[in-house]
């Protein structure tokens, strides 16, 4: 028998597990004063790693990136680690346990932190080669093992986990569907409405989604290594099975020593984390608090810091309370959210409800019957409300006279609604995951966290999940501003600057590529959102190819494809028609090409004509084709300039007094290719009649009998802007000059994502401001300004052009890395006379038996 060295009768600890909450109880239990010999056995052969982000390890994060165990922890606190070793039998009686390795080993006290295991439901043939489940690394390097040489993968599981299991083997690059027993997916979080948007937005991803099936086995497949049968009579063949079901408490340990157990399972505990046996603590997903299991890691750290609180000091024990359940996700880039009585199920509970299809958002509250208490919530699409509306929530706070104001956007000329976080108690929870409090926020800050970076590693808020991350900025943002410090603007935690500041950095610093940019004025890796930040800002200075080798890993989806990615996973097509103008032989052209590869075809409002249902593969083929008819990328995939809409002017109309085509031709001739912080659209009007719609657009032009007038920052998108007048009676060049230096100025000074009409809004001094600045040159950098774009102008080449004639481009255009067939998955129907995406039924219909 193996004991612990006795001599300085030091309390004995014994940790089974080290997964997210294991390590939490042993930091928690480090922070506490006392004197403990902690001996840690864990199952896997790593230390505990951030489950939440699994995922992130098929997109490049590696085992030691996802690890939550700094390297000197053990050797700092002297608690020992054994990996590869789990306990397999509790001996109560004699306060001992036995290892998987043979050894016993005496403890004071036993925590139970052994998680839980992945619910395979009871079909024959689950045991079948390439049936997996995902809920570790070694299960995930098992499921890019069986990737190699599939095309497809099935998940059985359409709740949080199935989600992220789908994300995962669409990032291994396989024809991904889910399969889910409900009769929507995340039927636990949201509600029908909620759970139709998700399902389009998913489906848009081309992961197919198939609800209402119950699976009755799997045997041999036609199509795939497998085909999973459904009651209905119906099947689907695939090469890959994923279950992710849900979950169920490892108790094993618990039942068979005798510690009372849950009907359903779970280690039963009380309000310390203490078993029936007062020597035997459980947190985290084995354990059973009042009939609950918990499956997120926000209560599993509760328990955590209670278990260690406990132990620390026995004699005013700390008390878990239950845990607020509420998420958000981001899953396979859709925002969803879920506070409290999402269904609404409270007694006389009333719901408002903001849809915008077109948008793909939905919004909901459930408010108390006297509409002063919000009980729950459920957003999909957009997620920014969360913190705001989980603080209504959780702190009981009364909601404003018109509750529904919360979750619409906000008026023209007007604040959206919302809860100032200086109206929160400092009681109030910031930080579910961790426990942290407003209070403790504003308390670090005073004592020197000054940064958002600062405060994240002293109080570990926002370090988990990172739901609350908005918030946590927003106390920082008022804590900072009340002692009189201004605000940082920086673009993100890699970069300390601006994007206006970071713009003006790589134009000084002659900084060509994201790497130097890093290396000189930033930090880490990069994220998401300063790697297209950047790219932007390296297409906007030097106007490189955006697939040169040192660009392309930094673009956004639709730049690294040069094209629009759609539903089903295929690609639209736009080539430029300046002003709208097309002759008979090009529209020939596109009609041959749309007919060859098969597209659908629609005209827009841009003036222009959309191809759709390309396949990735046929993306080159089809540009070819068009570039060789003298067409030109119509850049609608990217964040830059995309139309000049006209009329037709003076030339045909009888009311037209200026050629109004022609100035279109010559100002998106001029414009194009022109990359910015978010899109721009121009139109040109021939006359006051204003065909064209100039004026909701980002620069509109209108005619008149002196010449042009010139408006600005309009916008007729989701948040519709009347532009602004900028200057009146402007002959051809003056026109061409001040939209050089509006546009080179918004570009140098607009955050990212920022379209004109928000930059004016949020611009100190507004229209009158730009008026000095382009017009007066009131900075003095007009002529910079003018000799930029033109440097643009200069520098322009069709990226379509540009793509079909370099080899090592070309390989990236196919859509599986190990082969050269077509995704399968892409299926069409025909519809009034073209193709239309066919949906997940109509595909399912065409594999059943």
């Amino acid at each position: 028998m193996d004991f612990f060295l006795g001599a300085d009768m030091k309390k004995r600890v014994i940790l089974a597990g080290h997964g997210m909450v294991g390590q939490k109880f042993l930091e928690q239990l480090a922070e506490r004063a006392g004197d403990w010999q902690v001996e840690v056995l864990c199952e896997e052969p790593r230390p505990a790693y951030d489950r939440v982000h699994l995922t992130s390890y098929f997109s490049g994060s590696s085992a030691e990136q996802l690890s939550l165990t700094p390297p000197d922890f053990f050797a700092n606190t002297g608690y020992a680690l054994n990996l590869g070793e789990a306990v397999v039998a509790i001996d109560r009686e004699a306060k001992t346990v036995r290892s998987s390795l043979g050894r016993v080993l005496p403890y004071d006290l036993l925590v139970l932190a052994t998680g839980s295991y992945p619910f395979v439901p009871p079909l024959p043939g689950k045991e079948r080669p390439h049936c997996l489940v995902y809920r570790t690394i070694e299960d995930l390097e098992a499921i890019k093992a069986s990737a190699v040489g599939a095309r497809s993968g099935t998940v059985i599981g359409g709740g949080l986990l199935g989600l992220e299991a789908a994300k995962a083997l669409k990032d291994l690059g396989l024809a991904t569907q889910v399969v889910e027993f409900a009769p929507r997916l995340m039927a636990v979080q949201i509600d029908e409405l909620g759970g139709r948007l998700l399902r389009r937005k998913i489906e848009a991803l081309g992961v197919a989604v198939h609800t209402q099936k119950n699976s009755t086995d799997i045997v041999d497949g036609e199509q795939g290594r497998h085909r999973l049968r459904f009651a209905d009579g119906s099947h689907l063949d695939t090469d890959l099975i994923l279950f992710s079901a849900g979950i169920r408490p490892r108790d094993e340990l618990a039942r068979s020593s005798g510690l009372a157990v849950g009907e359903r399972g779970g280690i039963v505990i009380d309000n310390h984390c203490r078993s029936s046996d007062p020597s035997i603590y459980a947190i985290g997903e084995c354990a059973l608090w009042e009939k609950k299991i918990y499956g997120l890691v926000a209560p599993g750290y509760q328990m955590a810091e209670v278990a260690a609180a406990t132990i620390a000091d026995a004699a005013a024990p700390a008390q878990f309370q239950g845990a607020d359940m509420s998420t958000k996700l981001k899953l396979m880039g859709v925002d969803v959210a879920s506070i409290g009585d999402a269904h609404g199920a409270t007694v006389d509970a009333l719901n408002y409800v903001y849809s915008d299809e077109v948008a793909g958002i939905y919004k909901k509250l459930v408010v108390s019957g006297d509409q002063k208490r919000l009980l729950g919530a459920v957003l999909v699409g957009e997620a920014a409300d969360y913190g705001n509306l989980l603080q209504f929530a959780l702190n009981g706070i009364a909601l404003p006279a018109h509750p529904e104001e919360l979750i619409l956007p906000a008026r023209e000329g007007g604040a959206k609604k919302g809860l100032g976080v200086e109206l929160l108690p400092d009681s109030a929870t910031i930080c579910s995951c961790n426990n942290v409090s407003k209070g403790a926020l504003c308390s670090a800050v005073a004592e020197g966290c000054t940064s958002l970076g600062a405060l994240k590693k002293c109080t570990k808020a926002g370090t988990s999940c990172g739901g609350c991350a908005a918030l946590v900025k927003q106390v920082l943002d008022a804590e900072l501003k009340a002692q009189g410090f201004s605000i940082s603007n920086h673009l993100c935690e890699h970069f300390p600057h601006s994007r206006q500041e970071l713009f003006h950095l790589v134009k000084l610093g002659g900084l060509k590529s994201f790497d130097a940019v890093l290396l000189k004025h930033g930090q880490g890796r990069g994220c998401d959102i300063c790697k297209p930040t950047v790219a932007s800002i390296l297409a906007s200075v030097w106007n490189e190819h955006i697939l040169k080798p040192r660009h392309a890993a930094i673009q956004d989806s639709n730049d690294y494809y040069l094209a629009n990615l759609q539903k089903d996973g295929s690609y639209s097509v736009v080539p430029r028609i300046p002003g709208g103008e097309i002759t008979p032989e090009k529209l020939i052209v596109i009609g041959q090409v749309a007919q060859r590869y098969g597209l659908y075809t629609k005209i827009t409002g841009g003036q222009r004509i959309d191809l759709f249902g390309a396949r990735v593969e046929q993306l080159p083929l089809i540009w070819k084709a068009l570039v060789d008819a003298g067409f030109e990328s119509g850049h609608a995939y990217g964040k830059s300039m995309r139309t000049v809409k006209s009329c037709v002017g003076s030339t045909w109309c009888r009311y037209g007094v200026q050629d109004s085509v022609g100035m279109a031709i010559r100002l998106e001739h001029r414009y194009r290719g022109l990359r910015s912080p978010h899109k721009i659209k121009l139109a040109v009007s021939g006359c006051t009649r204003e065909c064209a719609e100039a004026q909701g657009k980002d620069v509109g032009v209108i005619a008149t009998e002196k010449g042009w007038n010139l408006y600005v920052s309009g916008n007729g998108g989701m948040k519709p802007r009347h532009a602004s007048l900028l200057a009146t009676d402007l002959d051809d060049a003056s026109l061409v000059q001040y939209i050089d230096r509006f546009l080179m100025f918004y570009i140098r000074t607009a955050d990212r994502l920022q379209r004109t009409s928000t930059w004016l809004d949020n611009l100190e001094g507004g229209i009158d401001y730009v008026k000095k600045v382009v017009l007066e040159d009131s900075l003095g950098i007009a002529a910079e300004l003018e000799t930029e774009m033109q440097g643009l102008v200069d520098t322009y080449e069709c990226e379509w052009k540009k793509a079909i004639n370099d080899e090592q481009t070309l390989k990236r255009f196919r859509h599986f890395v190990n082969s050269a067939e077509p995704d399968a998955n892409i299926q069409f129907v025909d519809e009034r006379g073209q193709i239309r995406p066919a949906r997940a039924a109509e595909k399912i219909t065409e594999t059943v038996a």
